[in-house]
């Protein structure tokens, strides 16, 4: 399910690549010229995924890196509850604000409105089996 989550937020960007929807949500998430990601863990069993960034405009150069787990788990109305945690690592004595992290967390969710959007106009694109 997690690698199927990969491949469906995989085809979600590439079929919004050149749609208004995905400017508007780059234009959300800040227009980071790019980042690079390292995969951590995926984990089948416990439906969690494991990444970290490591490098990237996003960093402004004043962080390390950003890990994120994700832990997906079913919701009682037959969707999906998406959990997310973030740990910042900062450089030197680089100090994170309340509001820098939460600008943060804003942006890494207009990423995840990109699938939502794909999979409600596109409800075929993923189920489970």
């Amino acid at each position: 399910m997690v690698l199927s989550m990969l491949s469906t937020f995989s085809s979600a960007v590439a079929s919004l690549l050149n749609s208004e929807v995905l400017s508007k949500v780059l234009a959300a998430c800040g227009n980071f010229s790019y980042m690079k990601h390292y995969i951590d863990e995926l984990n089948e069993k416990t439906y969690t995924y494991k990444y970290t960034l490591i490098e990237g405009d996003a960093m402004m150069d004043k962080l390390e890196k950003i890990s994120f787990e994700v832990k997906l788990e079913a919701a009682p109305n037959g969707g999906t509850i998406s959990k997310m945690t973030s740990k910042y690592y900062a450089k030197g004595d680089f100090v994170l604000t309340e509001e820098e992290i939460k600008a943060g967390k804003e942006k890494a969710l207009g990423m995840y409105k990109v699938v939502e959007a794909y999979l409600q106009a596109n409800p075929d694109a993923y189920a489970c089996a």
